[in-house]
């Protein structure tokens, strides 16, 4: 007897919550380094981030009869990750407005997990840049592990150094604070080691493939390097624009993403070449000093096309 059921016909023991778990571990040397750099503020905001998210996505999925997704531990995911994108000064009440636009507008209104266009962080990230651009651009300077200094020393980040210098300009970067984190900037992007701990983790557990973050910082670092072959520019320093700002979490933790990504090799590479080159183009020339957020969000709304041109042809069969 031959039992007749629609797909998906190959089953896996993976499971959403086994996922968004392993992301978690992923996510936590970045979460330490910025506890460690920002302290009690830091706290705060992430959990006032994971806590918004999960209300708002238990009781949106609740009203949308989806039952209660919030128990795959997406939307936590979502929560650290919106936290990650934010300065540790950020008002809680602008968190929790962060959290609605994350999970209510960019994740429950288009139907819940997997049914999202843009990676709801980043559309929480970039609506609290645009609504509140003055908290958003605030940066402290790190009091590495005086964990409740409550003083908000404000501090220049490396990309807006980077922006307003001129040949004329002596520019001294510190690569070993960068890597290590010590610097002003968002809560989970300043340390670069914590995010590379974070990308071995990925890898290993076979969670991502290597694809989209090599091909996104590659194609990045290449436009960055001919530009500063050809105008012998400090501000276009290779090392210094790949270890600031949001390049690394971008590519690691966000472009990544199943849902908003596409589902072949070929349209990964494509889709993170576009981020690279989108990135560079923005911190170039465009006003912005940073440009992750809004590169991942504009090649988002391009995978379906993406996919529709990368489809993968079953063995043995005639293309079209």
């Amino acid at each position: 007897m031959y039992k007749i059921s629609t797909s998906p016909h190959i089953n896996s023991k993976e499971t959403t919550h086994k996922i968004m778990r392993d992301v978690i571990v992923a996510l936590s040397p970045a979460i330490m380094a910025a506890l460690i750099m920002f302290g009690f503020k830091a706290l705060l905001v992430l959990v006032t981030s994971v806590c918004a998210c999960l209300i708002f996505e238990y009781f949106m999925s609740k009203s949308l009869g989806l039952g209660n997704t919030a128990s795959d531990l997406s939307a936590v995911v979502t929560g650290i990750l919106l936290a990650l994108n934010l300065p540790a000064t950020m008002p809680l009440w602008m968190v929790i407005i962060g959290a609605f636009m994350a999970i209510g507008v960019a994740k429950m209104a288009f139907g819940g997990i997997g049914k999202n266009i843009f990676n709801p962080a980043l559309v929480g990230r970039v609506f609290l840049f645009i609504s509140f651009p003055v908290q958003m651009t605030t940066w402290v300077k790190p009091h590495v592990l005086d964990f409740f200094n409550v003083d908000a020393t404000t501090s220049a980040t490396p990309l807006n150094v980077l922006k307003h210098i001129t040949e004329n300009d002596i520019f001294s970067p510190e690569y070993m604070n960068l890597f290590l984190g010590n610097i002003g900037g968002s809560m989970g992007e300043t340390s670069a080691l914590a995010i590379l701990l974070g990308l071995f983790w990925l890898l290993k557990e076979k969670i991502i493939s290597w694809h989209i973050p090599v091909y996104y910082i590659g194609s990045f670092l290449l436009c960055m390097l001919i530009t500063q072959l050809i105008t012998g520019n400090v501000r276009f320093d290779v090392l210094s624009h790949l270890l600031s700002g949001g390049l690394l979490l971008g590519a690691v933790f966000m472009a990544t993403d199943y849902t908003t990504s596409p589902m072949t090799k070929n349209g990964k590479i494509i889709f993170a070449i576009g981020c690279g080159i989108l990135t560079y183009v923005i911190r170039v020339f465009g006003a912005y000093p940073e440009g992750v957020s809004f590169a991942i969000l504009i090649m988002n709304a391009f995978v379906p096309l993406i996919d529709k041109y990368n489809i993968q042809y079953v063995y043995g069969t005639r293309r079209k």
